[in-house]
């Protein structure tokens, strides 16, 4: 994937969804689908039966406490989906999901260690870094997390990390400085007069 910069999705209702679309064509290719059940967050986003704009591509953060039911229903419609490492058996998700032929990809919460995938990480493609806690736009961010990518990459260097949480053209430093291969990107954009704008200062900050 050539872009390092993906706006983030979360929509209570198929009008605000169609709403967030309509603002992001012709400034991404692919969106991050912020998915949350009211369980795993005490939030919900996406959790209706969605349409989606086939202008985009997507990938899909999984915020739920079962997130194979929801990739069984919906999976084939996403580039790849990403699990929070703290809801599913992570050696059996691994397996399905290369039975499947699709991209492994996890999150880690701020506080979940990179321990917990430690054994797994030559068969993991993806590893999202929270850098908030999640189910909101606009938590307060957290630089600490971002000491995972390093420990992530020093067991394979193969393992492309995202960050998502608190992005703006200060934070995205850090991250860029802390070895991020993508950030994901919501409220500095959702609240964005001018999304083109916006999504190129990123990117010019992000200068990968």
């Amino acid at each position: 994937m050539r872009q390092n910069v993906f706006p983030s999705i979360m929509a209570k209702s198929q009008r605000e969804l169609d709403d967030m679309l309509k603002n992001l064509v012709g400034v991404a290719k692919y969106l991050h689908l912020d998915v949350a059940d009211g369980k795993f967050v005490p939030n919900t986003s996406l959790w209706f039966p969605f349409r989606l704009n086939s202008k985009f591509k997507y990938v899909a953060h999984l915020m739920v406490k079962e997130p194979e039911k929801w990739i069984t229903k919906y999976g084939k419609r996403m580039e790849f989906c990403i699990v929070q490492a703290e809801t599913v058996d992570i050696l059996n998700y691994i397996t399905k999901t290369k039975q499947q032929k699709k991209k492994v990809a996890f999150a880690l919460n701020p506080e979940t260690k990179v321990s917990s995938l430690k054994k797994y990480l030559k068969d993991i493609d993806y590893v999202l870094i929270l850098t908030v806690h999640p189910g909101f736009y606009g938590g307060k961010y957290l630089k600490y997390p971002l000491k995972k990518i390093k420990e992530i990459k020093n067991i394979n260097p193969k393992v492309k990390v995202i960050v998502d949480g608190g992005m703006n053209p200060t934070t995205v430093k850090d991250a860029v400085r802390a070895g991020a291969d993508y950030i994901v990107v919501g409220s500095y954009l959702a609240k964005a007069d001018d999304v083109k704008k916006r999504m190129k200062v990123l990117e010019k900050k992000f200068g990968k």
